[in-house]
């Protein structure tokens, strides 16, 4: 599974079939369908990444992160912290 940008309608929002997400630009691996939930954006969402390198973050605005692939910087979205599924929990 490729991770792809919006464009009006996001196929992996819904999709929950077991497997890894992985950066659409060069194939490094960025999120398992274990950490993906059912959220409300139009994007899918995730608890945790794969490796602890899986992405890079920088600091947009307090509690926002902007999320790039670790590997070959490919821009992912963000990182919402505390605004996971559960208390203590992140959303990317």
């Amino acid at each position: 599974m490729s991770f792809c940008s919006f464009s009006g309608g996001e196929f992996y929002k819904d999709h929950f079939e077991t497997g890894m997400y992985v950066c659409a630009e060069c194939g490094y691996e960025l999120f398992s369908s274990r950490s993906k939930y059912e959220h409300s954006s139009p994007w899918p969402a995730f608890t945790e990444t794969i490796h602890e390198n899986s992405v890079s973050k920088h600091l947009e605005r307090r509690g926002a992160y902007k999320v790039k692939c670790g590997k070959c910087g490919n821009g992912l979205g963000h990182e919402f912290v505390d605004d996971g599924p559960k208390r203590g929990l992140s959303r990317f």
